[in-house]
């Protein structure tokens, strides 16, 4: 399965499929998401990925959804419903996997953008090639070489207007940022911030297994994780942070918005002398510390 959004990179990526598909025997299916943020160019959009379809004599899965009121934490939403609505339909379908299309360039402003906010290791990693379900074919590839690609093909595709306009963070880092710093520092940038993320994900696999024997040491569920701080004082500090992490991912059900601030404030009250209780608010989280006992519990 393929998410095919009518823009180059997603073109690209479905394009190259459809070549190897007749080499490798392989079934496609074409899912697509018409936000409706854009009025009607994503109409436009679903009109060319529906014309795609068809021309290829490919089979497509469409999801409309209504234009959000509330902008706040837009990215992080759209990002959900994508994802929610790619795997339900390669769960239907009993397709083995989804590919789609982020590049080098996406790689490089998403490590740029979790620098900037603070991510730990897990944020610096970036994107993955794969990642349960879902496969990232062209992550090593540059946007510049699939816009070349596309031309040499003779291949169309659709310009996302917003995608040049800074109103979003990724696009001030994309417009603004990384321009400035192929100019005045680094012109291969792009490249280095992405073989970063390679190499953090590659040290990051090595602490998780590491941290995956000592999770035992704390008493978690889908609502409260339950342990003695000395005895996850007692772990390198590397290891403490991945533990933590490990049991925040398990009562919040992902990583989403955690950066490494709240794992430091994490720490210093596990570290603290003071004797009276402790609490600290995060997230949708809450942790409580009483003596040597500390809960991590679920708000919601």
């Amino acid at each position: 399965m393929v998410g095919v959004s009518g823009g180059a990179d997603s073109v690209c990526l479905f394009h190259i499929l459809l070549f190897l598909a007749k080499k490798y025997d392989l079934s496609l299916h074409i899912a697509h998401i018409n936000y409706g943020l854009r009025g009607k160019d994503s109409e436009n959009d679903e009109m060319f990925v529906r014309k795609l379809a068809e021309t290829n004599n490919i089979s497509l899965s469409v999801l409309q959804t209504e234009k959000p009121r509330n902008k706040a934490n837009l990215e992080n939403r759209l990002r959900q419903i994508r994802y929610d609505f790619f795997e339900k339909v390669r769960s239907e379908l009993k397709f083995d996997i989804v590919a789609v299309a982020h590049n080098q360039d996406d790689q490089a402003e998403t490590v740029l953008m979790r620098l900037i906010r603070g991510s730990g290791l897990e944020g610096l990693s970036s994107i993955k090639a794969k990642n349960n379900k879902i496969i990232r074919p062209l992550l090593e590839t540059s946007r510049k070489e699939i816009i070349a690609y596309l031309k040499a093909k003779g291949l169309k595709f659709r310009v996302d207007k917003t995608n040049l306009q800074p109103i979003f963070t990724r696009n001030k880092v994309r417009l603004n940022l990384i321009p400035y710093l192929e100019k005045n520092f680094n012109p291969s940038i792009k490249k280095n911030l992405a073989d970063f993320a390679k190499i953090v994900a590659q040290d990051l696999s090595f602490l998780e297994e590491t941290a995956d024997k000592k999770q035992a040491l704390m008493s978690t569920n889908r609502n409260v994780a339950i342990f003695d701080r000395k005895k996850i004082l007692s772990l390198p500090s590397a290891i403490q942070k991945r533990c933590l992490r490990n049991a925040i991912r398990t009562i919040k059900g992902d990583l989403i918005d955690i950066e490494s601030g709240h794992i430091e404030e994490i720490e210093k009250i596990l570290k603290s002398t003071k004797g009276k209780n402790q609490k600290y608010y995060f997230k949708g989280l809450k942790m409580t510390r009483k003596g040597d006992i500390v809960n991590l519990i679920s708000e919601k």
